[in-house]
């Protein structure tokens, strides 16, 4: 074929630009279709590519991805961490590099074992491909599970996927329709008709499953109400800024005293909780004398081990403290060793180091309700927060994505947490220091959220549920067995006739 052809002519300058296109198939821009599209060009540039070839186009596509999906790390790290330009060219680039060097892998596998052509490559041994690196780079060196295919199907049928699979069953889900695109364009008439039958039962399911109600209400209703106080970056830890941060944030909730929960960003207030320690006890006496329960973020440092902890505290009937166990690297911790933190703070750089909470840790109850917390990005580690879902009837995400600015991260962020919810069947209570602060209901859709950059307080009321979805249940193992067989049983594909006995 001519096109293809061409493809293979150009693939090494069409492997970037494509992939920076997959980018705008997550929030903000949100153009679903190109997270089949793009894949498929992939597939399409290794069709006829030696592995090395192969493995420098797949390096370039998901280098352009990250390059045009997390420039905000440049962002944060320079213009708001004030770190120097080389220092944030450095860890922005070298991220970049690592996520890229996953899909060189698979390319270069595919192309030296994997089969030639035909439907168990395009069906099967690419679509499981992808979701495996997706599933690896998630974890790995404490992994960064940014853009996954799954997150961009939050709008379309295949969202149906998420309570039952979770995001890398939509990510499969996604990666089988790009796979059924090329082998409709390369397959012989056998090929073409498992292409058609394979995409349309994904579709099919998928929007049969959008119907299904995993979990149920416990039937009564919790009024909420979502604090942000949309205090820069720049000026939270100025002098004189303590002050000011909580008579914003006392202002802003004492209208709403009354509401069953109220929630606060994370490290909502510029102080350790040990210095603000009489605040915090008026705050629970007024909110306790009005019936409502404070839920925040606030950073704290045990007396016993004089560590610090980013964490997140429940003013309720009795006082409730989660620690974050998913801390960020270069942001919260450093995996340097201790001669380099000594260079760095010779350098006068930004750097922090928080422990980590402990992994058996309890749901907060606030309001009669068990909640499942998470801070940050660690609403992105899907798995690892599932033994606390199972034991709530809602999520509460504090988070500060003020670090990030007027870019496409807040919005991205979201999404995570919007898929956290329709995965486990429970509505999300999300607080942002800036935004995008959101109710979320159960099944993902946004209830009510608050315009970016501005203080204010959302309110409104949710529905605890009770019920477990097929992925609270069972976690990734599933989705990961069937790609793990798929992959294996790709890259068999071209030994059968050797195992066969035939020459």
């Amino acid at each position: 074929m001519k096109a293809l052809e061409f493809l293979d002519r150009r693939g090494h300058w069409l492997a970037l630009p494509v992939g920076a296109a997959l980018a705008l198939a997550f929030a903000p821009v949100g153009l679903a279709p190109l997270a089949v599209l793009c894949p498929a060009v992939l597939f399409l540039l290794w069709e006829r590519a030696t592995p090395r070839a192969a493995a420098w186009r797949g390096f370039l596509f998901t280098g352009g991805t990250f390059l045009a999906g997390t420039y905000w790390l440049y962002h944060s790290i320079h213009l708001v961490g004030r770190a120097p330009l080389w220092i944030a060219m450095f860890l922005m680039l070298g991220l970049v590099a690592i996520m890229g060097s996953y899909t060189a892998a698979l390319g270069y596998a595919a192309s030296r074992w994997g089969p030639a052509r035909g439907a168990v490559r395009w069906l099967v041994l690419l679509p499981a491909g992808w979701v495996l690196v997706e599933w690896f780079r998630g974890w790995f060196l404490s992994g960064f599970p940014w853009l996954a295919l799954g997150y961009s199907q939050l709008e379309t049928p295949l969202r149906g996927l998420a309570p039952l699979a979770g995001v890398y069953g939509t990510s499969l889900g996604t990666a089988l329709l790009a796979g059924a695109l090329v082998t409709l364009l390369l397959g012989n008439r056998t090929a073409r008709l498992a292409a058609v039958a394979v995409s349309g039962t994904v579709i099919a399911a998928a929007a049969l499953l959008t119907r299904v109600e995993w979990t149920e209400p416990r039937g009564t209703s919790v009024s909420v109400a979502l604090v942000q106080g949309a205090v820069p970056q720049a000026m939270k830890w100025a002098p004189g800024q303590r002050e000011r941060t909580l008579d914003l944030y006392a202002s802003l909730t004492a209208p709403h005293l009354g509401t069953d929960i109220i929630v606060w960003p994370e490290a909502a207030l510029p102080a350790l909780e040990r210095d603000i320690r009489g605040f915090l006890d008026a705050l629970h006496a007024a909110a306790r004398a009005r019936g409502s329960d404070v839920v925040m973020g606030l950073l704290r440092r045990d007396a016993a081990t004089g560590e610090y902890y980013n964490a997140m505290a429940a003013f309720a009937a009795t006082e409730q403290w989660y620690d974050k166990r998913r801390l960020v690297p270069f942001g919260e911790f450093f995996p340097v060793p201790a001669a380099v933190r000594d260079w760095m703070r010779l350098m006068n750089l930004p750097y922090s180091d928080f422990a980590s909470g402990a992994e058996d840790q309890s749901p907060l109850v606030v309001a009669g309700e068990s909640l499942a917390p998470t801070i940050c990005y660690e609403d992105a580690y899907a798995s690892e927060q599932l033994a606390l879902v199972r034991r709530s009837t809602l999520l509460v995400n504090v988070t500060n994505d003020a670090w990030f600015g007027d870019s496409t991260a807040p919005h991205q962020h979201l999404d995570i947490s919007r898929m956290r919810s329709l995965e486990t069947g429970r509505p999300m209570l999300r607080a942002t220091n800036d935004g995008v602060t959101a109710l979320i209901a159960h099944d993902g859709t946004l209830i009510g959220q608050l315009p970016q950059f501005e203080p204010g307080v959302l309110t409104g009321t949710v529905e605890p549920r009770t019920g477990l979805t097929p992925y609270a249940r069972t976690g990734n193992l599933p989705v990961l067995g069937l790609v793990f067989l798929a992959v294996a049983a790709g890259f068999a594909w071209p030994c059968r006739s050797r195992w066969a006995g035939s020459p």
